[in-house]
C-alpha cells in the first residue's frame, strides 16, 4: 500500500507514547533511573526503547524477577514526578486530530499505559479533550502484540476491525494490528527504528506528521 493510493479505513486507532505524544525521552530516562536505583545496573537507550509499547511490569520482571515489582514502583514514581518536565508535544498532531474530528472520522487511543497516567500525558500536552482513551492497561488481560486491546478499541469505537487503521511507533503495534485484522501505519518518529518497523511489514511507514495526515485525510 502506498501513500499515493490510500485505502483509508473508516476508523482510526492510535497508540499514545511515541505516536501522539513525545514521551520517549521520559520513558527511557524512567527505565534507566528505576533499574539503576534498584539494581545498580545501567540500561542503554536502545534496550530501553525496545521495551516501549509493552506493559511496564512484565518488562521489568523479565529484567529481574526478584526486583521487577520494586523497579515498577520506582519507575512510576519518578515518571510521574518528571512528566511535565520531559514530555513534549509533536508538532502537527493537534491539528491532525482536529481535522479528523471535523471530517467525522471515528478515532481513539489504545495504549499499554494505565488510564490515569495516559490521561495525564494527554492533558500535559493539551490533547486531553481532543481524543478519547478507548483501551488502556486495565481494560484487557492480554496486551500488544496480542490483538485483544485493539479489538476492544474497535468495539468501543463502533467500527469493525477490518474497517480500522492502527497507527503506532513500535513493532508490537504493527504485529497487534495484523493480528486484529486491521491496517497498520508505522510512524518513524517514536521508539522503533525505520528498519525494525519495516521488517514487520506494516501497510505503510510514514516519517512525518504531515505524511500521516495526507494519508488519513485522503478522500
Amino acid at each position: 500500500m502506498s501513500a499515493a493510493e490510500p485505502d483509508v479505513a473508516r476508523g482510526v486507532l492510535f497508540d499514545l507514547d511515541g505516536t501522539l505524544v513525545d514521551t520517549i525521552g521520559l520513558i527511557v530516562a524512567s527505565f534507566q533511573h528505576a533499574v539503576m536505583a534498584v539494581t545498580g545496573e545501567t540500561v542503554d537507550e536502545a534496550t530501553a526503547r525496545s521495551w516501549i509499547g509493552r506493559p511496564l511490569l512484565p518488562v521489568l520482571l523479565e529484567r529481574s524477577p526478584t526486583h521487577g515489582e520494586e523497579m515498577d514502583r520506582v519507575y512510576r514514581e519518578w515518571n510521574r514526578a518528571n512528566t511535565e518536565r520531559l514530555i513534549r508535544p509533536y508538532a502537527g498532531i493537534a491539528e491532525l486530530l482536529a481535522d479528523l474530528a471535523a471530517d467525522g472520522v471515528p478515532m481513539g487511543i489504545v495504549t499499554s499505559k494505565r488510564r490515569e497516567i495516559a490521561q495525564y500525558a494527554l492533558d500535559s500536552v493539551g490533547l486531553g479533550s481532543a481524543i478519547a482513551l478507548l483501551g488502556t492497561l486495565e481494560d484487557t488481560s492480554e496486551h500488544k502484540p496480542d490483538p485483544a486491546p485493539l479489538l476492544l478499541g474497535a468495539k468501543r469505537l463502533g467500527v469493525e476491525p477490518r474497517d480500522c487503521t492502527y497507527v503506532g511507533d513500535a513493532t508490537v503495534d504493527v504485529l497487534a494490528a495484523r493480528a486484529a485484522g486491521m491496517r497498520s501505519i508505522a510512524v518513524s518518529w517514536g521508539a522503533g527504528t525505520t528498519a525494525d518497523l519495516e521488517a514487520t511489514t506494516p501497510d505503510l511507514v510514514v516519517g512525518s506528521v504531515g505524511e500521516l495526515a495526507a494519508y488519513l485525510l485522503a478522500r
